[in-house]
């Protein structure tokens, strides 16, 4: 078992990395619960986690419910929220109530959103099961839903009670949707971590296989990468943690392009902009070319896009950058963007002109 604390005074919290923690949950769940019942949202792709989480929460006396929702990113929608508001208070949810998000990042968003506003503020459980919602959208307290203007522009920062991650879970997910969480693991090395790109580079074809002790080590070196960062800038004030957003400008845009379909899986997105942000970052004399390229082999070697062309998505760039002028992180007119000097060297640069980046964007093979 591995503890990460998120340290945030008194909205800190652990995350708590365990192989078959799920099947063991209820003991540990219960110790928050303190004799109330617990409400389990979770969608339609985990109905067997579902049964054996509350199957644990029963055998340690948790009174347990669940709801269930439609899998995917068409769920992260006001209709859905107001859908699942409305059974949380059929249900005679009380603000020292927990509700457990089971599931995928969509389900942790979603969950976490409606726990924010529910009765002005419900406490709430991430047990994440895709690699994605392990190491990235499950720690930080980052909550929300997607409306037509882009992705996640209406949300809260509501951070968990608890994470449980069970490795395990990965068994039944689908080998895309493991390489989609993968492009979240390797961004750590990129961020400002060249030691374990190394890592990652010697380690991609295991950790992709299902090799246990690969996949913990990855699972627990980002956790406790964004356990820290979101310990110094838990709300995105200083910069610090906009870090974290490596390639999600340029990811966010493909993603709004492609009509949130599931086409185009959100870590496959994020990979394609960490590749066009070394791309546009070596373009422009601020990055070696070789790290650039190294970055974009080892996308390819992961199976993930390494570039526009690999997502065939064939707008234009300033269709795109339209896309980016939705963005959330906007202020002031300016758009954020994360720029790279080699790996392990990304820094944030608020003067970039979407002019030169659509013209960029044109420039790539389609």
């Amino acid at each position: 078992m591995t503890i990460i604390p998120v340290a945030l005074a008194e909205r800190g919290y652990d995350i708590v990395i365990e192989d078959g923690v799920l099947a063991r949950s209820g003991e540990r769940l219960a110790a928050i619960a303190r004799g109330r019942r617990m409400v389990i949202v979770a969608d339609a792709n985990v109905a067997g986690h579902l049964a054996t989480l509350r199957d644990s929460l029963s055998a340690a006396g948790v009174a347990n419910e669940a709801v269930t929702i439609a899998a995917g990113e068409g769920s992260k929608s006001w209709a859905t929220l107001e859908t699942l508001l409305d059974s949380l208070l059929a249900l005679g949810i009380e603000r020292g109530d927990h509700i457990v998000a089971l599931g995928g990042g969509v389900i942790g968003d979603l969950v976490g959103f409606a726990a924010a506003i529910l009765k002005r503020g419900c406490g709430f459980v991430q047990v994440p099961t895709t690699l994605l919602a392990q190491v990235d959208s499950s720690v930080g307290g980052k909550t929300g839903i997607n409306t037509r203007a882009g992705k996640n522009l209406v949300g809260a920062f509501h951070q968990p009670a608890l994470v449980l991650i069970d490795p395990q879970t990965l068994d039944t997910l689908p080998p895309r949707e493991v390489r989609a969480g993968y492009a979240e693991v390797v961004k750590y090395g990129l961020i400002d971590d060249p030691e374990f790109f190394d890592w990652c580079e010697a380690n991609v074809a295991a950790l992709l296989a299902g090799d246990p002790a690969a996949r913990t080590h990855a699972i627990a070196r980002s956790v406790a990468a964004k356990a820290r960062i979101v310990g110094e800038d838990e709300r995105e004030t200083s910069g610090r943690r906009a870090l974290l957003n490596l390639g999600h400008t340029f990811g966010h845009a493909l993603e709004a392009e492609a009509g949130y379909d599931g086409s185009l899986l959100h870590g496959e997105g994020v990979a394609a902009g960490m590749a066009l942000a070394f791309a546009y970052s070596a373009e422009k004399g601020l990055c070696p070319p070789e790290d650039a390229a190294r970055v974009a082999a080892h996308l390819r070697a992961a199976g993930l896009p390494d570039g526009l062309a690999a997502t065939g998505i064939s707008a234009s760039g300033e269709t795109l950058v339209g896309h980016m002028l939705h963005d959330k992180k906007r202020e002031g007119g300016t758009l954020p963007f994360l720029l790279v000097r080699g790996i392990g060297a990304t820094y944030l640069d608020r003067s970039v002109d979407l002019g030169d980046v659509a013209a960029f964007l044109n420039a790539q093979p389609r």
